[in-house]
């Protein structure tokens, strides 16, 4: 505050005090006045300097404040908008929570969540129907050493084609086999070639791999596991960065697939490769209501889920690397049931029917007739699994000019390949 005093007998200098008053009774005497006169007007000059002093100190403190506020606000600014650069890329899609860290060795992990409506438009199955939902993540059914076999089962089948886009399929049951742009028939297509790719021991031990993950989601849902029939499509799939070429190759949509497929009431996964040493991006996420949850595969890792609407997923873009995993899906329909596939009866169909078809157009034998039948029942399945699809034939494909040389077939793992609403 500033102020002036006057002393008796001054002649109006003003001083700096702290407040204005005479020292006795603050009466100034007439013989002063001629003086206070004086004093009053640089009283006034004194005062209205100092209020200019004081309306400045106050905008420099104004200022001041005003600059570190600014300051504040734009390092709190920068610092918030690190924070959602960094969360967008290193947890895309805004997950909150990971299930299922690709370091940890879980023993076992369920996470219960109430059923949705979808199974209620489906024939009911007692003993197997979801009536308990949820999702559940193991590390401990099937081991790492497994899991590379699987994945060389794989790698050996994929190399025969692989599509042009970012996500290719290989499934044992029907033969279908991503090649280009479309899918071709495995089994007809190379004929008895396959067995130079695969052996009977290799479908050995997808048949026990496909039993004990089988054996794990009864176990978890608390159903038998005789009440479930595995169903299709049943698949290995490999994706990468490639972009996509065709609809086949979008494998990142949300999806549920119950709704996708109607025959699904379990699903669930196989990892064959890890994430961060393999590939980055493609972890799987659950898509619930106000966050996402998270499993990063894992070599030998099974995710398994009840397929309705409760578990609404999808998988991330792979961003780099490769990433393989087998899909392995059960139904409780006998209907929609298929059988767990035989090399060498496969072969051996397939061989006996080309064979009967050319030495007569009419089957009179009934070998050959039950031959056929189970020939046209894989052409079947293929056809219904993937109606959509046109027949390709080797003329369709340059990389198909020469059959006999399978090995001219091969494409490097890494290459672009296709599927579609993969789990």
């Amino acid at each position: 505050m500033c102020a002036y005093t006057q002393t008796e007998g001054s002649v109006g200098v003003p001083a700096l005090a702290l407040d204005w008053a005479s020292p006795v009774s603050g009466a100034v005497e007439a013989k002063a006045v001629p003086h206070q006169l004086g004093s009053a007007s640089f009283a006034y000059v004194g005062l209205s300097l100092c209020s200019l002093l004081s309306a400045k100190k106050s905008r420099d403190l104004q200022e001041s404040r005003w600059r570190r506020q600014k300051a504040a606000f734009l390092l709190s600014s920068a610092a918030v908008s690190g924070l959602l650069i960094w969360s967008y890329l290193g947890t895309e899609d805004g997950v909150t929570e990971v299930l299922a860290h690709h370091s940890e060795n879980l023993q076992g992990k369920f996470v219960e969540i109430p059923c949705s409506e979808d199974y209620d438009s489906h024939k009911r199955f007692e003993g197997c129907t979801p009536r308990k939902c949820g999702r559940g993540v193991t590390d401990a059914v099937i081991t790492r050493e497994e899991a590379a076999r699987i994945r060389r089962i794989a790698e050996r089948g994929l190399s025969l084609g692989g599509s042009d886009g970012g996500a290719s399929i290989l499934d044992l049951h029907s033969g279908a086999l991503s090649l280009g742009k479309h899918f071709v028939n495995l089994y007809r297509y190379f004929g008895d070639k396959i067995q130079d790719i695969f052996t009977e021991e290799d479908f050995a031990l997808y048949r026990d791999v496909r039993r004990r993950i089988q054996q794990r989601i009864a176990q978890a849902f608390g159903i038998s596991s005789s009440s479930m029939y595995l169903t299709k499509p049943t698949f290995f799939s490999r994706i990468n960065n490639t972009e996509a070429k065709t609809t086949h190759d979008e494998y990142w949509h949300p999806h549920v697939d119950k709704v996708t497929y109607g025959s699904f009431d379990y699903t669930s996964l196989l990892y064959l490769s890890d994430y961060t040493e393999d590939f980055g991006g493609g972890r799987f996420v659950f898509m619930d209501a106000g966050s996402n949850k998270t499993i990063e595969p894992r070599a030998g890792r099974v995710s398994f889920f009840t397929s309705g609407s409760e578990n609404l997923h999808r998988v991330e873009k792979v961003r780099w690397g490769t990433r393989y995993a087998i899909t392995i899906s059960f139904t409780c329909n006998p209907d929609h049931g298929i059988g767990d596939p035989v090399l060498i009866l496969v072969v051996y169909t397939i061989q006996e029917h080309d064979k009967v078809v050319e030495d007569s157009p009419v089957v009179t034998s009934n070998m050959s007739k039950s031959l056929a039948a189970v020939s046209a029942l894989c052409v079947s399945a293929f056809a219904q699994t993937y109606p959509k699809v046109r027949r390709v034939t080797r003329e369709d494909h340059p990389r198909t000019q020469e059959p006999s040389n399978t090995a001219g077939l091969a494409r490097d793992s890494s290459q672009a390949d296709g599927g579609r609403n993969m789990p």
